[in-house]
Parts: structure tokens; C-alpha cells; sequence
């Protein structure tokens, strides 16, 4: 028993060393350790992030450490000072994090695969001259989906917003880079069990059972995405063999392969059927907008006269479209909430845009929080909690690019898709896809909420950090194919 106290009271005094261990040195940013040893602010971190680090910029200002699990994070909320952390490379690493996540969550590592050369191939495969062509697969798709689910012209349906535009958009987008029919339903299910867990498996957060279902899900997955499960595929330079083919060149076994295809179906296919359910929502609930955004399509003469096996990409990229691009704009500033995390490698001095200077150590991590700020700023963006439509735009209907804070005009307004050498390769053909996705919906079938005096659900706070928000809750909605096509 003696022993046992003696045991005790030694692991306390450890903790309490740990908790006192660390004080803010001169001219580092202010530090709050939180309350709990070790843990710090990890729970309030995890629980809500956006709501944590709100409360962490009105304590503290726009830069500032805080404990996380173990980590010192120094976060920094200042928009003109981002390119100092964006642009080194010398004492800040990008890659040690990345690794970690995708190990504890995708259980992959890939350990010859260089970050440049990843990137390198999956440029040859989302910009150029290979867009145009998966653009043009994924709308055939789109198409071939949207017509299979709607027999009848008169009859209507009634579904989950949020459901039908992540079922519709993942469907397309796994048969345009994965070209196989016959388990697209299943990797869908499994997929959208995996994505529901994903948070939790990132945080180490799991439950006994949470964690079975994400390993069965997971399991699944890796067979479905496996290159025995997924055939030689239609094309000799299709998307997945291409992708094994530069795993195999890097030294990556099979079992490697089939993980690092789910993380790809992952990273490809998160982020486009919630913001196209954001996007759509905000029209939904946003009369104003949604005729704004109409009267812009029925201005499109070349639209008038098509049908659904036109090539639609063809005529969007032809079309100026400033008003779609605006709400597109306005939806992506309030729901992707990505957060882009560094650690330091060098001992740092952070030279902040108003001339303030702050050390940073190392062995520390860097996260900035675009969400936050510019995003949410409402010295940037006035009524920042607000939806409007037109915020994007110019009087004369030109796209609306400078926005100022403290009189400086800020170069990033608004983050959605990173930003410096690491930025999103796909951004292109993600806003291409959503382009055409809501276009079709609203060319072809009418679509309105079933409850007209129904609210948006509120986006669910553990997504944040983790690219587009997703709602907690859905908006029933119905619809059915337009009697008469085009009918605006």
C-alpha cells in the first residue's frame, strides 16, 4: 500500500514537472498550456477547433502557442504574414506531419515516394491537356448517373440533399478514375462508413467498436481498390493503372498499393459532394440567389439547345459564368475549413507583415487557420457569418479579387485550397466537376426543399481542419426530371 501511494505521488510530481516544464521565452508568441497535464487543449482542439481558436485569437491575438497532446502548436491567424510560413522550406517541413496522418489513418507509408514526385505525377493527370479529358469523362458520367436514377418525367422523389449530392458526385468520380461498374454502390457504402469515422481515427479518438467497423471498412476497401479487384481497366493509360504503375517504379509492394488507392479515392473524392451540397443549399434557402444564378443559365443561349449527351464542359469553359463563380466563391469561404500544419525542423524567427518578430523552437508545429482568417474576418469580409451571393462580384459584374485589412490589400481573401508549393493539384478539375454538377441539376430537374420554410443544419465541428465541412444533419429536398427540358 505504501508503495502504491509512493507510486502515485512519483507519477504526479512527473506530471506536474511536465506541466510546469515549459514557460514562454522572450520574444516567443504568448503560450497557453491549458489546465490538463500533457493534454493541454487537445479535447476543446478536437471538439471544435474553430470555436477554440477564436476564443485563443480574442485571449491572445493573431499568433499564439498552444499545448495539443503532447504538441506545442504556435497558430497564426494573420493573412499578410502566411507567405513567411508558406514559402520556407529550409526550417519549416511539410512532410513529417503528412506522413504521420496518412500512417495513423490510411496505415500507409510510403516511404521511397518523394512528396515532389507525387505531386509531379498527379499534375501529368489533373492539369494540362488530361483535364479536359477527365472533365469530359466525369460529366459522361454525371450524365449516365442522373438519367439511370429517373426513369419517369413526372414522378417525384424525395431524398437527403447532402445523400444524393455526395452519391451522385463519388459514383462519377470513382467510375471516371477507377473505370469499374459492377462494385460502384459497394465502394460507396463502405467508403462513406470509413469517411464518417475518419476524424476519430486521426485523432486517436475511436471507441472499441468504431474502431471494428473502420477496420472492416478499411479491409473492404483494400480488396475493392485492389489491381486483381479493379481488371487491366478500358483504357491502356486509364488513371489507377497509371497510379500503380508509378508505385511500382517507386518501390512500393502490392499490399502498400491497394492503401495508397484508398487514400487517393479519399483525396479525390472527399470534398466535392459537400460543397456541392453547400452550394446548392445556400441557393435552395437564398431565393435572391438562386434566380441570380438561373437567369445567368437561361442566359447562355448555347445551353438552350442542348440535351444531355452534349458536351456541357465544352460549352462552360466557353461561357463566362461570374455570377455561379461568385456563389461558388461565397460557399467555399464559408465551409472548407482546411488547416495547414508545418513543423519546425530549425530554430525560426517569424517575421510578422507589421514588423513584429517571433522565435519559434524546434520540434514545435505551425498551423494556420484560413477558416478563421481571411475567411471568417470581419475585417475583411463584412457579416462574415452571412451567405451573400454577390460577394464576389463588381458592380459590373466582373470578379470582385481585392479585399483589405488594416488598408493593405491581402493577397489570400480566401483559402479553400491551400496555398505556396503545397497547394491542391486537383483545384481545376474540382471546381470544373461541381460546375457541372449543379449546372446539370438545375438544366434538368426540378428541385426544391420539402419543408420551404426549412433551415441548413449546421456544419458538424470535428470536420474542421479536414478540407469541406460536412453538415450535421441533412435538407430534404425533392425533385424529378423537368417535363420540358431546360425549363428555367
Amino acid at each position: 500500500m505504501v508503495w502504491t501511494i509512493f507510486l502515485l505521488l512519483n507519477g504526479l510530481l512527473i506530471l506536474v514537472l511536465l506541466y510546469f516544464s515549459r514557460t514562454r521565452q522572450k520574444y516567443e508568441p504568448p503560450l497557453d498550456k491549458g489546465f490538463l497535464p500533457w493534454l493541454g487543449h487537445a479535447l476543446e482542439f478536437g471538439k471544435d477547433a474553430a470555436k477554440f481558436l477564436a476564443r485563443m485569437k480574442e485571449k491572445h491575438g493573431d499568433i499564439f502557442t498552444v499545448r495539443v497532446a503532447g504538441h506545442y502548436v504556435t497558430v497564426l491567424l494573420d493573412p499578410n504574414s502566411f507567405d513567411n510560413v508558406l514559402n520556407d522550406t529550409v526550417c519549416l517541413d511539410f512532410s513529417r506531419i503528412r506522413k504521420l496522418l496518412i500512417q495513423r489513418v490510411f496505415k500507409l507509408q510510403l516511404p521511397n515516394v518523394e512528396p515532389a514526385s507525387e505531386r509531379a505525377w498527379m499534375k501529368q493527370h489533373f492539369q494540362g491537356p488530361s483535364l479536359f479529358k477527365f472533365s469530359s469523362c466525369m460529366n459522361t458520367h454525371l450524365q449516365n448517373l442522373l438519367l439511370s436514377n429517373h426513369k419517369g418525367f413526372s414522378e417525384w422523389r424525395q431524398e437527403g440533399l447532402f445523400s444524393l449530392c455526395y452519391s451522385l458526385l463519388f459514383r462519377a468520380g470513382y467510375l471516371t478514375l477507377f473505370e469499374r461498374r459492377d462494385a460502384t454502390a459497394e465502394v460507396y457504402k463502405e467508403f462513406r462508413k470509413f469517411d464518417d469515422l475518419l476524424t476519430k481515427l486521426a485523432r486517436c479518438t475511436l471507441k472499441r467498436e468504431e474502431s471494428k467497423a473502420a477496420n472492416s471498412s478499411q479491409e473492404r476497401l483494400w480488396e475493392l481498390l485492389s489491381p486483381r479487384c479493379l481488371g487491366g481497366g478500358s483504357e491502356i493509360n486509364s488513371w489507377q493503372q497509371s497510379y500503380h504503375r508509378f508505385l511500382q517504379e517507386e518501390g512500393i509492394d502490392a499490399d502498400m498499393q491497394k492503401r495508397a488507392a484508398l487514400f487517393q479515392l479519399w483525396t479525390t473524392q472527399c470534398n466535392a459532394g459537400p460543397a456541392a451540397f453547400w452550394l446548392l443549399g445556400f441557393l435552395l434557402t437564398h431565393p435572391e440567389a438562386m434566380e441570380a444564378v438561373k437567369s445567368e443559365i437561361r442566359g447562355l443561349s448555347a445551353l438552350q439547345d442542348t440535351s444531355l449527351q452534349h458536351p456541357l464542359i465544352s460549352l462552360l469553359e466557353a461561357h463566362s459564368t461570374p455570377v455561379f463563380d461568385s456563389v461558388l466563391s461565397e460557399t467555399l469561404r464559408l465551409t472548407a475549413a482546411v488547416m495547414i500544419n508545418r513543423e519546425v525542423v530549425q530554430d525560426k524567427i517569424l517575421r510578422m507583415a507589421d514588423g513584429r518578430e517571433y522565435r519559434l523552437r524546434r520540434g514545435d508545429r505551425v498551423c494556420l487557420f484560413p477558416f478563421l482568417s481571411p475567411q471568417m474576418d470581419p475585417q475583411i469580409h463584412q457579416e462574415p457569418q452571412v451567405f451573400k451571393y454577390d460577394r464576389f462580384l463588381n458592380e459590373d459584374m466582373t470578379v470582385k479579387d481585392k479585399f483589405y485589412k488594416n488598408g493593405k490589400m491581402l493577397k489570400y481573401c480566401t483559402m479553400p485550397w491551400g496555398a505556396g508549393r503545397n497547394s491542391c493539384v486537383g483545384k481545376q478539375f474540382a471546381v470544373t466537376t461541381i460546375k457541372q454538377f449543379v449546372f446539370l441539376l438545375l438544366t434538368h430537374l426540378d428541385l426544391e426543399m420539402c419543408n420551404p420554410e426549412a433551415k441548413l443544419p449546421p456544419a458538424n465541428p470535428s470536420r474542421y481542419g479536414f478540407g469541406m465541412l460536412q453538415p450535421d444533419g441533412d435538407l430534404q429536398v425533392r425533385y424529378r426530371l423537368k417535363r420540358t427540358r431546360h425549363e428555367m
